[in-house]
């Protein structure tokens, strides 16, 4: 089998003779490719109306605003941060690192168990669960917690330590009258 030429079915041009000259073939001309036709211009989408404003019931009485979680100005000093320096005007300072600081005009003091705060402080709320060491004006609450731990120069409108929680130093109950004089652009009436 192997003397066997191979026969792969394949058909085969005649070899030609010597002599002849070949024919190229003729080129064609390519066929004109029809011009792209443009996209047809998309309609704009209508123009955004603007919203109706909501609709209010009347209101009977005109109740005081107060502020959403949202609209507080909230400092929050995190955990292993320093902070030194003085604030003023914040509605909320949470401490969960370590402040050296003189605090004015701030409503709210909250003091986490890893917190530390060294300074003046002149607020209306303060809960207390770790440390604050210095000068302590709370004119409303002042709250301690169990682990919480104040020293130093404190003035209080009302006082709550929890089974647990120390406070030292020249400790004072504020009245009403003394209360009120602490309070900005407050004036005493006689």
């Amino acid at each position: 089998m192997a003397d066997a030429p191979d026969d792969l079915g394949i058909p085969m041009k005649p070899a030609r003779p010597p002599g002849q000259a070949t024919v190229s073939p003729v080129p064609r001309a390519p066929s004109p490719v029809p011009p792209r036709t443009p996209e047809l211009a998309r309609p704009l989408p209508e123009p955004l109306r603007p919203a109706e404003p909501p609709r209010r019931a009347p209101e009977a009485v005109i109740a005081p605003q107060r502020r959403s979680d949202g609209d507080l100005r909230r400092l929050i000093v995190g955990r292993e941060i320093s902070l030194a320096g003085e604030i003023t005007s914040c509605d909320k300072l949470i401490v969960e690192g370590s402040v050296e600081a003189n605090l004015q005009n701030c409503h709210d003091v909250e003091i986490a168990e890893s917190g530390l705060f060294k300074g003046t402080a002149s607020i209306d709320e303060a809960e207390v669960r770790g440390r604050f060491e210095g000068e302590l004006v709370v004119r409303r609450r002042l709250l301690i917690r169990a682990s919480g731990r104040v020293m130093g120069t404190i003035r209080y409108g009302q006082l709550e330590v929890e089974a647990g929680g120390q406070i030292s130093g020249d400790i004072q109950a504020t009245g009403a009258d003394d209360v009120i004089a602490d309070l900005p652009g407050a004036r005493a009436a006689y």
